[in-house]
């Protein structure tokens, strides 16, 4: 994994706005209406050369391909596991009862009508495991790859990236009915995830473990202590480690986000109660929300954590939680922040989550989010220039 060793590296989350007219046929392809499969494929394509052109073009050096090929970052994974079916039980994926709805009932109402009738690709209610969990997504996850390996061929980028839905949040909302344990029915589902993993990073690619479920339970569930939340936790990075197994450590990135976007947040878990289970997990590279207003005084807690020997950072230095557009010094304050707390050579710059993490849910417009990545860039060229002491190009 590239390091910032006479610069800051830029990157970001992976996920990003889809032109209107891919995301026309994926809601097609949705909903069961008539479309051209083959038209699809070539758009989606086509599409992954331009956004790649254009992450190459403002100057990121880290890039991916928007998950374009993806509904959203989660549910693509039912149309690559076996051994599931659909159940009429909910989802358990909503925000109803958590801490943040029982503290402000009237927002998230607010905000729920406002979101009636956005359909959400991909989804579905909780899925019932009645076989044995495989992985049976090569041809699709294959098809990306080849998209993205083809799309990086003309332009220059330092490395390129494929996010990956960690174990834990595949098994969110889904019922284990064949296993004869839990613990053998987790292991089955990291089993068949590790199979993605594997394939990505033996095509050349980093591979990104996105990871929201990580530091939500406390959120989702008011009824849990601190310490209870912290345990469930832990068992998720034994669950998410052992599908790394084998996985060159310095292949891989984790994120982690606290899947809200745009809300008052005050129960998100605080890293400083979180941090020293994070980093147990197989990644060189950790990738978490230090840009928005919740979290951007974070950056002290790594004053006292004890990195691992090769391992980075990769703070959130613009924020998906707002349509502010960052000032170029704001975001290099808040990487040379970073850099003296761990180390420049340790710190690439960020997003705090994707941008099109539902492909039909646009919070931030994409005008928007392209110019928050040019100040993502020329803040890093801002914070190089200090931390180096002399004018850096790309």
């Amino acid at each position: 994994m590239k390091r910032s060793t006479n610069r800051i590296l830029t990157t970001h989350v992976g996920s990003l706005p889809r032109p209107d007219d891919l995301l026309s046929m994926m809601v097609a392809r949705d909903m069961g209406q008539p479309y051209d499969a083959q038209a699809l494929a070539y758009l989606v394509r086509k599409e992954v050369a331009d956004v790649v052109r254009k992450q190459a073009e403002i100057g990121l050096d880290i890039i991916d391909d928007g998950e374009f090929g993806k509904p959203n970052f989660i549910f693509y994974v039912n149309d690559r596991l076996s051994g599931f079916e659909p159940s009429d039980t909910p989802s358990g994926l909503g925000w109803s009862g958590t801490r943040e709805t029982e503290s402000f009932p009237e927002y998230y109402k607010e905000q729920a009508e406002q979101n009636k009738g956005v359909r959400i690709l991909g989804a579905a209610a909780a899925t019932v495991c009645t076989g044995p969990v495989q992985y049976k997504g090569q041809k699709l996850l294959q098809t990306d790859l080849d998209n993205l390996k083809a799309a990086i061929k003309d332009v220059k980028v330092e490395e390129a990236f494929v996010p990956a839905i960690s174990p834990g949040n595949v098994l969110v909302g889904k019922v284990n009915k064949y296993y004869k344990s839990t613990e053998e029915f987790r292991a089955a589902v990291a089993d068949a995830m590790r199979e993605e993993y594997k394939a990505i990073v033996d095509a050349g690619f980093l591979v990104q473990i996105d990871d929201p479920h990580f530091v939500t339970n406390y959120i989702r569930n008011p009824k849990l202590t601190l310490q209870e939340c912290r345990q469930m936790s832990e068992e998720h990075v034994e669950l998410l480690n052992y599908a790394l197994r084998g996985i060159p450590e310095d292949r891989i990135r984790f994120h982690t986000c606290y899947s809200i976007n745009i809300g008052p947040r005050i129960h998100d878990m605080e890293l400083k109660d979180i941090v020293d289970i994070m980093t147990k997990i197989r990644a060189q590279a950790y990738s978490f929300e230090a840009g928005n207003p919740r979290h951007d005084h974070e950056w002290r807690v790594w004053q006292n954590v004890k990195l691992r020997e090769g391992q980075l950072l990769i703070p959130g230095v613009i924020t998906h939680s707002n349509v502010l557009v960052e000032h170029p010094q704001l975001v290099a304050d808040r990487l040379v922040r970073f850099a003296n707390a761990v180390g420049r050579e340790n710190v690439i710059a960020g997003a705090d989550c994707g941008f099109g993490t539902m492909a039909t849910v646009k919070e931030i417009h994409p005008t928007i989010v392209w110019e928050k990545f040019k100040s993502l860039v020329e803040g890093a060229r801002i914070a190089s220039q200090q931390l180096w002491g002399r004018a850096v190009s790309s």
